[in-house]
Formats: C-alpha cells, structure tokens, sequence
C-alpha cells in the first residue's frame, strides 16, 4: 500500500487561481465556432458568445484567458478588430491554415467574453511586427480613463469606462515566429516596450510578462534576467513582472507527432515520460531566476502547455484540431501537480487552447458540444484555486514497458482552503494496475473525507455521439480509521479527496 503523507501545519504557499489559466489564439475553430459564433447564430449566443461554452467554463471556474496569441499576436494589429464589423480589415492568417481572418472578434468581444467568464484578462501585444506606439495605444485604448485620442475612440466605438487588462505580455515566442530574435536584443526591445505599457488608473498596476524561453533554452533565461538587471545583476523586477516558459508535449518528434487517439501502451508511457521533463524545466529555470531576482519577485508563466499530436484525418492541418482521451487527462494531471509544488515561483499557466485546437477542454461541431477528458481534470483540480500549498509526499514505484520511458506510478499535491478544507489531488498513471493508497495526516483530525474521480482506460474518449463516455462521478470507496484515509485507485484515474 502506498502512503501519503499530508503536514497540515506546514504551508508552502500560495495556489495562485491563475495556474489553471488557459490559451484562445485566432487559430482553427478555437475562436470563430468554439467561442464566438456572432449574435445573428442560430446557435444560443450572448453579444455573439456560445450560451454553452461560456457556462461550461464558468462551472470550471476559468480564472484567466490569454489571447490573441500565440504566433497570430505576432501579425495582430488592434485597430483592425474595433469599430464596425462590416468595416473590418479582413487578412489572411498566414501562421494557421491560410483561412481569412475577417477580425470580427477584436478586443471588445475579447473584454465581452472575459466578462461573462468572470476571467482575468492576459493581452499579448505584438513585439514581432509592431511597434511602441501601436503597443502604447492599445493599453490607452483599453485602460485610461480620461481625456485622449485613444480613450475617445473607444467610447466611439461604444464603451465609455475602460476595462481592466490583468496580465500584459510584452511579445510572444520572440525567439520564434515573433522575430527570431537573440536573446539580448529581445531584452533591449522589451526594456524599451514595457516602458509605455502604462499604469492609468491609481492602484491598478498591469502585471508585464517578458518573453521567456522555449523549453530548455537556458541561456535565454539567463541572458534576459541579465540584461533586465542593473551591473550588479539585481534590479530585474523593475521591468518585468513574470517571464513566460513555452513546453508541450510531443510523444514522437516534431515531424511526426502521433495520433491523438491511435497509439499502443508503450506510447501512453511515453507520453507521460515526456511530459514529467516539465519537472527539469521548472527546477532548472527557477534556479537562474532565482540568481538574479533571489526575492521571488518575478513569476514564472507557463503560458503555453499541453500535449501536441497529429491533426484528426480530414481536418485541416493547419487548425491543430485533435481529440482527447484518457492520456491527455494524466498529462493535465502531472502538470498541474507539479504546477502546484512549484507555486512559490509558478504564478499562472495557461494550457493550449481552449476549444478545438490541441489539449483543448472542450470540443464543438455546429451546435453540439463535449467536455473532453481533460476539462474533467480542470474541474477536480478548481478546488485549489488560491489554497495554501501544503507539505505533502507519496511513496512510488517505476512503471511502464520501455526501459527509457520509466515513470513513477503516482502524483500528488494537497493545499488547504480558506474554509480550512484538505483537497488531495492524486493521479494514478498506470495503464492497468490499482494502486491501493494510505492518506496520513499530520496536525490535523480527520472528521469526514469524501471524493469524487475520473477514470477509463487509456484510449477513452468522449464524441459528439457519445459524449458522456468519460465524467467524473462520486467515489464511494473511502474508508476512515484510526485517523487514515483508505482507499484503492483504479488504474488511469484522477481524484479529488476533500478531507474536513
């Protein structure tokens, strides 16, 4: 029987709400059909927002959405998405299919949909092809107040009061699509962008990410913070509020990713294998930061995250659309595990995407919707949204088929509510074995505990003709005594322990 240990008394910080934050880009259908369908749909809509979508995600309590990219932020252009639609400058989006992009959603329906979520808003300004005053007047245009051309045109266009923009990131992948920039230049280029991303309005401060690095990409890390940093390498925190870090998970290679549905065992394991390297880039990135800002003052934003396969046969491949089993179900789960250990510097992250395009939580065709395997993990895990981190470990054992893709069977992280509630959320990554587990709490008595749980086999899936095929259901196997909590996981499953 495997133990878990869970020190009440110990708090290791602060589950920021924003680590389950999540990803729309103007990319495929995750915007035009998943999100916004217009208000002339036949589809039941709000201001042109699925009535569906929108209320399926505040049920998962959505804490904040990134947008308009990705590499579309890269090529977007604000004015081109404000004022009347019909008068819209239509592009071709060149990084995702090819399609027209007539930028009916802009950034009022963008402010419109975060309202209906409740969300935070994360705007990505285009560092790539823009420029400073393109950046500037876009936070005007969203945020001041008083007098100025910005702030009257936004009240010509029909909201007098600005909106509040929470999270501004100052470029996006600019070792990438956004310039294929090195690294000192970048920093220069954000040292001088940043400065015009205004604060308007008194005690509202826009939290400004840098662009981070891609994956393992050390010395950007490093080259960034340094120059951010004044000659005695501190000082960083001046300019940037956080810095992003970009990792999915590709069972393959880049060339040939696999199929989202059609794989063997040994690729289940693989995938996890690939995915737990997530816990090397944290660890290793957290280190340099930790040089050059050993105040934990800057945040790490995993702002792009997720499994990445071969597009679904018959789609096109520039939309990124692919289903979403069981497997992507245990890769949310590592992740958002780990994304809870590592809180203390880990203050958002957002999976890719939304709707319809890679790990996505929810899929749609017409007017049909389906919750996919991993919005069921999203809404365990809700109960940890701006918890204190508690100190926690569970006893393990190697698994898997492949000598080189071995995993531990077992992941965890435990925080404690407001209300003085435990939530365990513990994943079982075997593909076939139960696993029965022993919950030991120090400092704390145990009165009830109760759970609720996700599991099927590996290749699970929900469709729109049987949609409910993965669901989360009550688990009525926990046994108290003598202070424990007793139960037995199912092989491939994710659960939430709520202990009182």
């Amino acid at each position: 029987m495997a133990k878990l240990y869970v020190n009440a008394a110990v708090k290791k910080g602060k589950v920021n709400k924003e680590i389950q934050g999540h990803f729309s880009e103007h990319l495929g259908r995750c915007i035009y059909e998943g999100l916004y369908v217009g208000e002339n749909s036949p589809i039941p809509n709000t201001n042109g927002m699925r009535n569906d979508v929108v209320a399926a995600l505040k049920e998962m309590k959505l804490p904040v959405l990134r947008w308009p990219g990705g590499c579309f932020a890269d090529e977007y252009h604000w004015k081109d998405g404000i004022g009347p639609k019909e008068s819209r400058k239509k592009m071709i989006n060149t990084h995702w299919g090819g399609v027209v992009e007539d930028n009916s959603f802009g950034t009022h329906e963008f402010m419109e949909l975060c309202r209906q979520l409740g969300c935070e808003t994360y705007i990505n300004g285009n560092v790539g092809s823009g420029t400073v005053q393109e950046m500037s007047e876009w936070v005007e245009y969203m945020t001041f107040e008083g007098v100025s051309p910005m702030a009257d045109l936004r009240k010509a266009n029909g909201h007098e009061k600005p909106w509040k923009v929470n999270y501004f990131g100052v470029g996006n992948e600019n070792w990438g699509c956004g310039g294929n920039m090195r690294p000192e230049y970048y920093a220069n280029e954000y040292r001088r962008y940043q400065t015009f991303v205004r604060n308007y309005k008194s005690g509202e401060r826009i939290y400004k990410i840098a662009c981070g690095p891609n994956v393992d990409d050390y010395d950007w890390m490093k080259t960034v913070l340094e120059t951010l940093s004044d000659r005695n390498g501190r000082g960083a925190e001046r300019f940037a509020n956080g810095i992003s870090l970009h990792y999915y998970t590709v069972p393959e290679d880049w060339g040939k990713k696999g199929s989202a549905t059609d794989f063997t065992t040994a690729d289940y394991y693989k995938t996890l294998y690939k995915t737990n390297y997530m816990e090397a880039l944290l660890k290793n990135h957290i280190a340099i930061m930790d040089v050059y800002d050993p105040e934990n003052r800057i945040g790490l934003i995993v702002d792009e995250w997720g499994t990445w396969y071969d597009v679904e046969p018959g789609t096109n491949p520039g939309f990124l659309y692919q289903q979403n089993t069981m497997r992507d179900a245990m890769v949310a789960a590592v992740n958002l595990n780990l994304f809870n250990k590592y809180c203390s510097r880990v203050k958002m992250a957002n999976i890719a995407q939304l709707v319809n395009v890679l790990q996505s939580v929810i899929l749609t065709e017409g007017e049909k919707m389906i919750l996919t395997p991993t919005y069921h993990v999203f809404n365990l895990y809700k109960h940890h949204q701006e918890g204190q981190l508690l100190e926690s470990s569970v006893e393990t054992e190697e698994i898997g088929l492949e000598k080189e893709y071995m995993i531990q069977n077992l992941t965890e992280s435990v925080s404690m509510d407001a209300e003085g509630r435990i939530h365990i959320t513990v994943a079982n990554l075997s593909a076939d074995q139960s696993c029965p587990v022993e919950v030991k709490i120090a400092e704390k008595q145990v009165n009830t505990a109760r759970a609720e749980i996700l599991t099927n086999e590996i290749h699970a899936k929900n469709t729109f003709d049987e949609p409910n095929t993965v669901h989360t259901e009550a688990f009525d196997g926990l046994k108290t005594e003598n202070g424990s909590i007793c139960f037995t996981m199912p092989a491939c499953s994710v659960m939430h322990v709520v202990v009182e």
